[in-house]
C-alpha cells in the first residue's frame, strides 16, 4: 500500500511463477495482507476485491466470517445434556465434534464464478451463470453417499446450484462431471454419480432446473463405452481380465442406472427406457456370489479367492464391503439373497467380526471394526443398515 493508499500492481506471467515480499519492521508491526482470486481474468480477480472487500478492516472481516458460518452452522441445531452448566464435559466435546464435522461438510464445493457472474466453463471459454451460482469441485465418488443428501435436506438452493452446475457442464464439455476440479474433468474414481445426486434431489422436490435435459445428460452418461461401460452393457458385468475394479465398477454402474430409472419414472419417460434401467439395476447380482461380491473371469467366477483381500477387482475396498453396495436401492434383494431377515442381521454381525491380515488393510483402516472401514466410502452406509435388520439397537452401539 502506497503512501497515497493506492494500488501499484505488479503484472507478471509465464507459467510456474513464484515469488515473494519482504518487509522492513519493527517490534510489534502488524502486516495485513490480502489476496483475491478469479477463474476468469485478473481483471476479474481485481472486481472481486473491490466487491467483497475492498476495506483494510482485519476486525470486520472476522466478524463477517463468524456471522456467515454460525449461519451455516445453526442449520442444524444439538443441545448438550450439560451446555447449560458451561463446563467441558463429554458431550462438550461431542457437540464440539458435532459443528466440527458440520463444518467440514461445508468446505466443498466451492463457487467457482466471479462478482459479475462470469465463469470458465469445460470448454475453457467464459460463460455467464445469471440463473445460478456455479461451483466446481465435485468430487461425487467421495460425496454421493452422504454429504448430497445432507445439502437436499439443509441446503436446497446450493443443491439446485449444483445441478445447474452440472448441467453447464454437460453442455460445455459433452458430460456430467463425475470427478470435477475447475472446470476440468479429472477422470478420478469411478461410476457416474452425478446421476445419483440428481435423482436423489429431483425426487426429493428438488427441480430448480430442466428435468427433461436433466433425464437426456443421464441417460448419456450411462451409453457410454469407456472405463467398462461397453462390457457391462453388452452382458450385465464386467470381467477382471477386462476393466480394473470390475467388481466395484458394475455395482456402482448398477447402482447409477436404477437412479436413472426413478428419474425416468419422474419425467413419465416411456417405459421401455425405464424398464431398460431398472433391470441394468439388477446387474448387481451378476457379482454375488455366496454372500460376497466376486470377481468374473472368462464367463466364471475369479480364482484363488479372498474376501478380505484387497486388490485390483475392487475401488479402495474388498469383497466383504462392497457386498453392501445394493443395499443402498436394494435393500429386501440383498436380504433374499442372504435367506432373509435373520441371515441378514448374521451377515452383518459377521462383517463386524471378521478381522483380516494387517496387510490386506490400507487407506487408514487399521481403525477398521472387522471388515467396517468408517474411514473409507465403501463402508459409509452399511452401519445404518442395523436400522432395518431385527436388531437395530446395534447400530446405535
Amino acid at each position: 500500500k502506497t503512501a497515497a493508499n493506492n494500488f501499484k500492481p505488479i503484472i507478471i506471467s509465464g507459467t510456474s511463477l513464484k515469488g515473494y515480499v519482504t518487509f522492513n519492521t519493527n517490534s510489534n508491526n502488524i502486516i495485513t495482507t490480502k489476496c483475491a482470486l478469479s477463474p476468469v481474468s485478473c481483471a476479474g480477480a481485481w472486481k472481486n476485491m473491490a466487491a467483497e472487500m475492498p476495506h483494510w478492516d482485519f476486525t470486520k472481516v472476522k466478524n463477517e466470517a463468524d456471522y456467515l458460518w454460525n449461519f451455516e452452522l445453526s442449520k442444524i441445531k444439538v443441545q448438550s445434556v450439560s451446555e447449560a452448566k458451561k463446563s467441558l464435559k463429554a458431550e462438550d466435546n461431542k457437540l464440539v465434534t458435532f459443528y466440527t464435522a458440520l463444518y467440514h461438510t461445508m468446505l466443498a464445493p466451492n463457487i467457482y464464478e466471479d462478482v459479475d457472474d462470469q465463469y470458465r466453463g469445460r470448454d475453457n471459454t467464459i460463460h455467464v451463470s445469471k440463473q445460478f451460482n456455479n461451483y466446481t469441485v465435485f468430487s461425487l465418488w467421495d460425496t454421493f453417499r452422504a454429504l448430497h443428501p445432507l445439502m437436499s435436506i439443509i441446503d436446497q438452493d446450493r443443491t439446485n446450484d449444483f445441478i445447474q452446475t452440472f448441467l453447464a457442464q454437460y453442455e460445455a464439455g459433452g458430460r456430467l462431471p463425475v470427478w470435477e476440479l475447475s472446470s476440468n474433468e479429472t477422470e478420478c474414481m469411478i461410476g457416474y454419480h452425478s446421476v445419483s445426486v440428481i435423482a436423489d434431489a429431483a425426487v426429493k422436490g428438488i427441480t430448480n432446473y430442466d428435468l427433461q435435459k436433466a433425464y437426456t445428460a443421464m441417460k448419456h452418461s450411462a451409453m457410454l463405452d469407456h472405463f467398462g461401460l461397453s462390457f457391462y452393457k453388452e452382458k450385465g458385468f464386467i470381467e477382471s481380465n477386462e476393466e480394473p475394479e470390475s467388481v466395484s465398477k458394475t455395482l456402482e454402474y448398477s447402482y447409477n442406472d436404477w437412479c436413472i430409472a426413478q428419474m425416468g419414472k419422474l419425467v413419465n419417460a416411456p417405459k421401455s427406457e425405464i424398464d431398460y434401467y431398472s433391470n441394468r439395476g439388477y446387474n448387481y447380482l451378476n457379482v454375488m456370489e455366496n454372500g460376497f461380491a466376486r470377481p468374473r473371469f472368462n464367463g466364471g467366477w475369479h480364482s484363488p479367492y479372498n474376501p478380505t483381500e484387497v486388490n485390483f477387482n475392487f475401488t479402495e475396498a474388498n469383497a466383504w464391503q462392497y457386498f453392501w453396495t445394493p443395499a443402498q436401492y436394494d435393500l429386501n434383494g440383498v436380504k433374499d439373497l442372504l435367506g432373509g431377515e435373520e441371515n441378514f442381521t448374521q451377515k452383518l454381525n459377521e462383517f463386524f467380526l471378521t478381522e483380516a491380515l494387517n496387510s490386506n488393510k490400507f487407506l487408514g483402516q487399521e481403525a477398521m471394526i472387522g471388515q467396517y472401514a468408517h474411514g473409507n466410502e465403501p463402508s459409509h452406509h452399511i452401519i445404518y443398515l442395523y436400522t432395518y435388520s431385527n436388531q437395530p439397537q446395534k447400530g446405535q452401539k
